[in-house]
């Protein structure tokens, strides 16, 4: 969910290369066997609306077509990686729509493309910068591979807002990242926590500062391009499955209907 907490303001400097076509909510490019993902917010809030869902989802979809795609970096153009989902597009789903399916459509999406990022045979990398907030930390979670800005800062501000956690089945990705105790204190909290923190508790790989942070990139694409496919693939979806087994009840696809009826209690409670 959004959420104000401060940060720099500098946005990330990235190198062009191969330049594909921008639609508004991202902005992709590929070099060679890498293919850059940048969220794009063009002026607007960094958040995690219905238009970023779709386009991500549909390039996700695209990639069991793309072989030659081996490696997927995330990233944002914007001041911060992402402020969370955006609330007033839940607000405006209930008012158009009071019994919430318009909303539950919405949060399913989000279901869906975690599971795409998770499931896809590319391995994925997230470059985190400024702030990096509730559905922002949630898409982020499902990379293979986290690297911050020492300058990063984190929250999960749900509880605090009168939600709950539901957003793309993350909490059982974050319970199996970062642990169960250190993840119920921080979404029982909200507080605000930095890049030290989020690297020791495993929610980031490397931390470096904001104008190295590309070498870091770099000095994982570098070997993995030179690394079988095959055994990525298989790599990839063995850990997978063993970080699912941890999530054996899951019940991440009852995350749009706790949504709604938390929504729908605020508006009409």
């Amino acid at each position: 969910m959004t959420e104000s907490i401060s940060a720099p303001a500098c946005a990330p400097a990235y190198p062009l290369v191969l330049a594909r076509t921008a639609p508004k909510a991202i902005r992709t490019e590929q070099d060679g066997p890498v293919l850059h993902v940048r969220l794009n917010p063009w002026g607007q809030e960094d958040t995690l609306d219905a238009a970023v869902l779709d386009e991500l989802i549909t390039l996700l979809d695209d990639l069991h077509e793309r072989p030659d795609v081996r490696i997927l970096t995330l990233s944002s153009l914007g001041t911060d990686f992402c402020l969370g989902a955006d609330r007033n597009e839940y607000q405006e789903a209930m008012a158009a729509d009071p019994s919430g399916s318009g909303l539950r459509r919405i949060a399913d999406k989000a279901h869906r493309l975690c599971q795409a990022l998770e499931n896809t045979h590319a391995v994925t990398i997230a470059r985190l910068h400024g702030r990096v907030i509730g559905a922002g930390l949630a898409l982020a979670s499902f990379c293979d591979l986290r690297a911050g800005a020492d300058t990063s800062r984190f929250r999960m501000p749900e509880v605090g807002i009168g939600l709950p956690p539901a957003w793309g089945g993350a909490m059982g990705r974050l319970v199996s990242e970062a642990g169960t105790a250190r993840i119920r204190e921080l979404m029982l909290t909200c507080e605000v926590f930095d890049a030290d923190t989020a690297h020791r508790m495993g929610l980031l790989h490397r931390t470096a500062p904001l104008d190295q942070l590309d070498k870091v990139i770099d000095s994982w694409t570098r070997p993995l391009v030179r690394r079988s496919p095959e055994a990525l693939v298989l790599t990839k979806r063995m850990l997978a499955g063993y970080a699912r087994a941890d999530r054996t009840a899951d019940v991440s696809l009852l995350d749009s209907h706790l949504l709604t009826a938390a929504l729908h209690q605020h508006t009409h409670g």
